[in-house]
């Protein structure tokens, strides 16, 4: 018998508890060196924004920001690390060095996970020292652009099923593990039911879901032996699979002739049935049918293969499909019509002496000017419909009064404007303080408490914006500041 060590024992669970802190683009360390080189504590900010909604759909769902935090609480370089990058003979010593010791020091302010966000608008702003605000960029742009992704088009697949459940199924279609897991996540925070996923399940919380596959009725000499043995061993939750070999001619029959001989004489009530192939309209219609003949009104149909958003609205509203909940997988957990979502990371200001200094990025692609300097971001609600106007981006020294009329700027025209009247609005600041000093100042809540909220907050944006096809505009507008200092960087540096 071997005896571990406690240090033997501590390095198999490190082994465990993968280090992330080189998940990060090489170019993050090359420049940090130079920044070592000049000035390592220079001050600066930095946004995390995106540029166009996938699918040109009306609205984001925010998420992963949980993800965001565990990986700035956790950064550092272990020695290992640090050997392998003085492998690369590209950094000094006294560079490296610096690494070794390097934690996140500065001010982080994000908005809360589930709220619908918009272009241009930032998402996450960092104000620390310049190589650690370097240091995390890839690490927040991964975390971010994947969960918001999938936590976007997840929205989309509820809003279509009108009110019926949807099912996460996606694991074994998902970019890898973490993709899956953390894909389950996003998807569970703007409403599906639950995830196959069990790992995730697990890990957050959140219903798993399952029943069997068309092997499980094959390895058995027949569908209904596959049937009957199921309901034996989950009699309170049994779902029977009923196209293995064909929907109509016995899928259904045996499932309902289990329920009879069976479940019924024990007490018990057949919860489901899914259909996996097949025209889905056509089928469920005709095991309703069958179902509530056999005074099995009360169970469910369930559907699954290849589905989205606009599969689903086809069936429900141009199909009348029977359908009561639907198992949803690779087109939720890879986005698979817009499988990239374009979150970018930009700077926009430098501390110089205690001021704040903005920065502008320029390119003859005008959707590629930035929104310099370090901003706020405000929500407008009218008062009377309790609806979002706008969002507002402001100098971080405004101070915006809603007693006094409110004039809101297109992001590049000055004669684009609105004038909101006074007493008519209420402003929500968006961006909240997640670190302060390096220090965790944002009290996470729960995942149900986050899904709670993203349900909450869609409420305030009108059906027009949320709509798959040519959704309505939502504004993200400028005040007459920030405007102002923009058109005069342009033109300085034009």
């Amino acid at each position: 018998m071997e005896f571990w060590s406690s240090q033997k024992l501590e390095d198999e669970i490190m082994k465990e508890t993968r280090n992330l802190s080189l998940v990060m683009d090489f170019y993050e360390l090359t420049m940090s060196q130079c920044y070592f080189n000049l000035d390592k504590n220079r001050e600066v900010v930095f946004d995390l924004f995106y540029r166009h909604n996938p699918e040109d759909g009306g609205l984001c769902i925010f998420a992963g920001l949980e993800q965001v935090i565990e990986y700035v609480k956790n950064l550092h370089f272990e020695k290992e690390e640090i050997e392998y990058l003085r492998s690369l003979n590209q950094f000094t010593d006294e560079f490296l060095e610096y690494l070794s010791t390097v934690r996140f020091t500065g001010d982080i302010y994000a908005i809360p996970e589930g709220t619908p966000v918009f272009p241009y608008e930032p998402l996450v702003r960092v104000k620390a020292p310049i190589i650690e605000a370097q240091l995390v960029e890839t690490a927040l742009l991964l975390a971010l652009n994947h969960q918001t992704l999938i936590a976007t088009k997840a929205r989309r697949i509820v809003q279509a099923s009108d009110g019926r459940a949807v099912m996460e199924f996606g694991a074994r279609r998902a970019h890898n593990f973490d993709a899956a897991i953390y894909g389950a996540r996003a998807a569970y925070i703007v409403g599906c039911a639950g995830s196959a996923t069990t790992y995730a399940g697990k890990e957050y919380g959140l219903p798993v879901l399952g029943t069997m596959a068309h092997s499980f009725i094959q390895s058995f000499d027949s569908e209904y032996d596959a049937f009957l043995y199921y309901a034996k061993t989950y009699p309170e939750s049994c779902t029977l699979l009923i196209d293995t070999y064909s929907t109509l001619k016995s899928g259904i029959k045996n499932a309902i002739k289990v329920a009879k001989d069976y479940l019924e004489p024990n007490g018990y009530r057949l919860k489901g049935v899914r259909i996996d192939s097949g025209d889905m309209a056509y089928l469920s219609k005709k095991v309703r049918k069958e179902l509530d003949a056999a005074g099995l009104e009360d169970c469910q149909i369930v559907v699954s293969n290849s589905l989205d958003e606009y599969v689903i609205t086809s069936l429900i509203h141009q199909q009348g499909a029977k359908i009561d909940s639907f198992g949803v997988g690779e087109n939720l957990i890879c986005s698979k019509n817009s499988p990239v979502f374009g979150g970018v990371y930009k700077l926009v200001a430098i501390e110089k002496d205690g001021k704040i200094i903005p920065k502008i990025k320029i390119s003859d692609n005008v959707e590629k000017v930035t929104n310099p300097g370090l901003k706020k971001l405000y929500r407008i609600i009218d008062k009377e419909t309790n609806m979002a106007q706008a969002d507002l981006m402001a100098l971080w020294d405004e101070e915006l009064d809603e007693s006094k009329d409110l004039t809101i700027y297109h992001p590049m025209s000055r004669w684009k404007y609105k004038v909101i009247p006074a007493g008519s609005y209420i402003l929500k600041e968006l961006l909240v303080p997640i670190f302060i000093r390096g220090e965790q100042v944002y009290e996470e809540p729960t995942l149900d408490e986050i899904r709670a909220y993203c349900a909450e907050q869609l409420e305030y944006i009108w059906e027009e914006i949320k709509r798959f096809e040519y959704p309505q505009e939502y504004y993200v507008d400028l005040t007459e500041k920030l405007l102002t200092l923009k058109l005069e960087m342009l033109n300085e540096y034009k």
